[in-house]
């Protein structure tokens, strides 16, 4: 995404009073986040954020971020204990008059199942691509975050599917 579309988002967030969203903005030294991940070091970042769902208590950290330094921002969204990223959105597009975030759920897991992952996020999602409005401004953001950690806990959900059931004894 263009640096200014992350830059819109982040002062949306921070401006964020709603009640159903706890958010912590991470401190930065020079636009960057030293020590935050191996992956991270030395990337630039518009801002990144601790963002819990009170009622669920599920939280994720929410970086924009020149992910690969050729100035293309992405939300990157980090696991609650930074070990792995859930998403890794970059594309920004126009449908039907709305700006969305468009991510593709494709694992890449090299167990030979990733076929039975995308099968059953598909069955959850309707799709294996997924469209997320971006809030226009801060009274969009409860949906807008709502979305996204639904992106996540089913990209996590359809990641394990294969551990809950045993797929190589079907009969």
């Amino acid at each position: 995404m263009e640096k200014e579309k992350a830059i819109f988002i982040s002062n949306c967030m921070e401006k964020w009073s709603g009640i159903g969203y706890e958010i912590k903005r991470l401190s930065t030294v020079n636009s960057t986040l030293p020590k935050f991940h191996q992956w991270t070091n030395g990337k630039s970042v518009v801002a990144g954020y601790e963002i819990t769902r009170i009622s669920h208590d599920t939280r994720y950290y929410f970086l924009f971020i020149d992910w690969h330094r050729i100035n293309n921002y992405y939300l990157v969204i980090y696991t609650h204990n930074k070990s792995t990223t859930v998403a890794e959105i970059r594309r920004v597009e126009e449908i039907d008059g709305d700006l969305k975030l468009v991510w593709t759920y494709n694992p890449l897991k090299r167990d030979g199942k990733n076929a039975v992952r995308k099968a059953y996020f598909k069955q959850i999602f309707g799709s294996t691509t997924v469209q997320i409005k971006l809030p226009t401004s801060k009274i969009e953001l409860e949906e807008f975050f709502d979305q996204l950690f639904l992106l996540c806990q089913r990209r996590i959900k359809a990641d394990g599917i294969v551990e809950v059931f045993d797929f190589d004894d079907i009969h």
